[in-house]
């Protein structure tokens, strides 16, 4: 059931790392531009709705995007940039209300029940939050309205411009669903807009017979639950009904911290790859620290040039937040399954948080961690170094090569690298 009452926005921005960057390049607007990376194994982060019209989106290699739209522009992504800029974002909508929940760096659920006597109904502070985004930041953005999360993210979808073949058509820019349209408005759409209806679900639902999320409705439930599992099918029903109880959490924990590469060249050899765990491990060890917590879990996500992907997970008993306890870790997880082709991907990921680790002490006194020796000392040292000068400044003695020092950078390589003497897919000028 939804909570009576209550008003909930979803605040998506459009086209967002591409919107940032045509700020910078104002010469580009109304062209097709592609933003992500921009190498032979290159993924793209994010397409103009020009773009789009040709089939373009988001997640697809680059290669692909630029025979699907050859007179695209392709602008090599910038996180750093649009980090700063998504702070802008949330400064704004923060002024509306203290219940924001964020889910990345361009979209956010905002429960605004409590602030309707000082910024009116939930679509006028959906059409106050655009008008400031734009007038401040020269950015759109397409809000949902709703009385729970599930319908308000719905809701945004509606709100946004659509790219279709024949042009880019505009969007309501705030959509809402009121209280009591609930049904009317959930039913007649197609059953895979409801969340977690994948390929897989929706072929299950297709061979009882559902097109819309109103067939779902028509369907017994326990031939649901023999299709779909009972925890599955009874979420699924619920969500048809229009139901959702959650509350918007502005305070949501961090379950993971995480770094993955895409290597311009597949990796052979394995002092190299030990090299690259470290490197890793040295990016996660140092988020983790900043944000006052050590994990117990290390996960090693292993990609092979096929695109065959391996995750192994290991629990220790004594939390980690330094590059070392991490790599201790990982290295025998990542050996234990590396692929004969070589590796593409490799990714490392910390959970299961507490406190810091007891490492951290300025004594540097700590017992050892699966044979590594205590680093709590020289770790604070690296942090106090890396805030003075930078994050080049200092690292793993084992990652210095002929061209210094490659720190991992957050957002740096998820979108793939350009190969070595490669320049972007298609020219911008």
């Amino acid at each position: 059931m939804s909570v009576v009452g209550r008003v909930i926005l979803h605040v998506d921005m459009d086209a967002f790392f591409v919107s940032v960057e045509l700020r910078r390049r104002p010469e580009l607007a109304g062209r097709p531009v592609v933003v992500g990376g921009t190498g032979r194994r290159g993924v793209v982060a994010a397409a103009s709705y020009e773009a789009r019209r040709f089939g373009v989106h988001s997640a697809m290699p680059s290669m692909r995007a630029r025979q699907l739209c050859p007179a695209a522009v392709f602008l090599p992504g910038d996180h750093h940039a649009y980090a700063e800029v998504s702070a802008e974002v949330f400064d704004i909508l923060g002024r509306y209300t203290p219940l924001v929940e964020p889910l990345s760096l361009d979209e956010a659920f905002l429960d605004v029940t409590g602030a309707g006597s000082l910024f009116g109904a939930g679509a006028d502070i959906g059409w106050r939050i655009r008008s400031v985004v734009d007038a401040e930041l020269g950015l759109s953005c397409s809000v949902g309205v709703a009385p729970n999360k599930f319908l308000a993210k719905m809701a945004s979808v509606e709100a946004k411009p659509r790219a279709r073949p024949e042009g880019v058509l505009p969007g309501h820019g705030v959509f809402e669903v009121r209280p009591g349209q609930e049904i009317a408005y959930l039913h007649p759409l197609p059953v895979g807009r409801l969340w977690g209806v994948g390929p897989a679900t929706l072929e299950r639902l297709a061979r009882l017979g559902v097109d819309t999320i109103g067939d779902l409705t028509t369907i017994p439930t326990v031939a649901l639950r023999a299709a779909l599992g009972a925890t599955n099918a009874e979420r699924l029903v619920a969500l048809a009904g229009g139901h959702d109880d959650r509350p918007v959490e502005p305070d949501r924990a961090v379950k993971s911290v995480s770094h993955e590469e895409t290597f311009a060249t597949d990796l052979h050899d394995l002092d190299e790859i030990r090299t690259e765990i470290i490197r890793l491990c040295d990016g996660v060890a140092g988020r983790l620290r900043a944000s006052g917590l050590a994990a117990r879990t290390v996960t090693v996500k292993v990609r092979d040039p096929s695109f065959r992907t391996v995750t192994r997970a290991k629990t220790v008993r004594r939390p980690l937040d330094t590059a070392a306890g991490l790599a201790a870790v990982a290295t025998p997880l990542v050996e234990v399954v590396l692929p004969p082709a070589g590796v593409r991907l490799l990714g490392i990921a910390a959970s299961k948080f507490s406190g810091p680790a007891e490492q951290l002490q300025l004594s540097g006194l700590g017992a050892e961690v699966d044979g590594e020796p205590p680093w709590g000392a020289a770790s604070l040292a690296i942090d106090r170094v890396r805030g003075r000068f930078g994050s080049d400044a200092i690292g793993p003695a084992s990652t210095l090569s002929a061209t210094g020092l490659r720190p991992v950078r957050r957002g740096e390589q998820q979108w793939g690298p350009d190969a070595p003497g490669e320049g972007p897919i298609g020219n911008p000028d």
